[in-house]
């Protein structure tokens, strides 16, 4: 059986990078070759859906289950086949007409916003949902004076059994998290307001008491889509902060707290991918932790005196030499104090959200109480947040 699985491996790995090479070859710009066939027609390439040959969207299709790339198909279709067209056409009403589309107050703001309200909502409700089964599965145990460790394993495969008994014997207690936890959140709140002036400590305080639900929204939504969403929860934080810190210091509060939030939600979805390969291989989910610890100590290091060799020995940020740094400038943008101002000025988008978070809870309600009507079969939200701010193509 292995060596089966290693030769088709090595049988469709040959596939994916001679075909890869395949279109190098025809390349001749961003919208040339293969990564931009019109299978719809010009009309639909103009709203990014068209074919673009990629290996790597068909290999997460495979992955994925029917539910969630029949969320990714719909929420591409009703978002970049619909909403957004039609939103275009309100310019000069919903938004200011002489301001591109890639501002945060322009049409760039209605699809991140609801985008996020979207993931947000459904990750959430799985949030407390799962929180109020783990109280109670916790409370019913410690009623119990011999509570079983395995109660369905009658009911699992064979191969899963030795799983669960790594997995759970070298499971990592509660109480080490919480104080790991605590304590690198002390020495944040100590160390970064000496770093960066700009950022309160009590504005670092709240987001690591925010960071924990975040990130488990953001590892929910990247086990169903294996899409890491880490920066837009960072862009969220990047709004609040530089709205609340002012116009003095707003751009520095708001992207250190960003870098602060997506670093922490980014991790934590990486660290349950980490556990998901050591479960499936039989691996010590202490062992991966400590690589990940490791790792992460290292790259502390290394990241830090990488970028001072690029900012030291080349032109890094110039807009015309080969490190333009294109995402300092947009990040910059999003940082300035004004553009949070959007959710008040704009009742357009407000109104958007609160539909959309409806909708959202309407469907979690809908699966939850009709399981048996076929509402378990329906789409995920989260598959529909991943796919508003993404492109078209997503749906092939």
């Amino acid at each position: 059986m292995a060596k089966k699985q290693v030769n088709g491996f090595l049988r469709f790995f040959s596939i994916s990078f001679l075909w890869g090479l395949f279109q190098w070859f025809y390349s001749g710009g961003e919208q040339c070759g293969f990564s931009q066939f019109p299978t719809f027609g010009l009309k639909a390439w103009s709203q990014t859906f068209y074919f673009d040959f990629s290996m790597t969207y068909i290999g997460a299709g495979m992955i994925c289950s029917h539910l969630v790339n029949l969320s990714l198909l719909l929420g591409s279709v009703l978002s970049w086949g619909i909403m957004w067209p039609l939103i275009r056409e309100r310019k000069g009403d919903w938004f200011p007409k002489t301001l591109p589309e890639s501002s945060m107050k322009s049409l760039n703001g209605y699809k991140v916003f609801i985008a996020i309200a979207l993931i947000l909502g459904d990750g959430l409700y799985n949030f407390l949902k799962i929180l109020f089964y783990t109280s109670r599965s916790m409370y019913t145990r410690m009623k119990k004076k011999n509570p079983k460790t395995f109660s369905d394993d009658e009911n699992q495969p064979l191969d899963d059994l030795p799983r669960n008994e790594v997995f759970i014997r070298e499971g990592i207690p509660l109480w080490v998290a919480c104080v790991g936890y605590t304590l690198f959140s002390i020495v944040s709140v100590i160390v970064i307001p000496f770093m960066f002036p700009e950022l309160k400590w009590y504005y670092v305080v709240v987001a690591y008491i925010l960071a924990p639900s975040l990130s488990f929204c953001n590892a929910y939504g990247a086990g169903l889509t294996d899409m890491n969403m880490a920066y837009n929860y960072g862009k969220v934080a990047l709004f609040v902060l530089a709205a609340l810190s002012g116009k003095d210091s707003g751009v520095v509060a708001g992207l250190v707290g960003c870098g602060l939030i997506k670093s922490i939600v980014s991790i934590s979805s990486d660290l349950m991918h980490d556990f998901k390969t050591g479960y499936l291989t039989l691996s010590s989910p202490r062992s991966m932790l400590l690589s990940q610890a490791i790792g992460t100590a290292i790259g502390c290091v290394v990241a830090p005196l990488t970028f001072f060799l690029f900012y030291r020995a080349f032109d890094l940020g110039n807009p015309d030499g080969e490190y333009k740094a294109p995402y300092a400038l947009i990040y910059r943008n999003m940082a300035i104090p004004r553009c949070p101002r959007l959710l008040c000025a704009s009742p357009a988008l407000l109104a958007a959200l609160l539909w959309v978070l409806c909708f959202c809870h309407s469907s979690q309600l809908a699966e939850r109480s009709f399981p048996k009507e076929g509402w378990k079969n329906g789409s995920t939200s989260n598959g529909h947040g991943c796919a508003f701010p993404s492109r078209g193509l997503l749906c092939h």
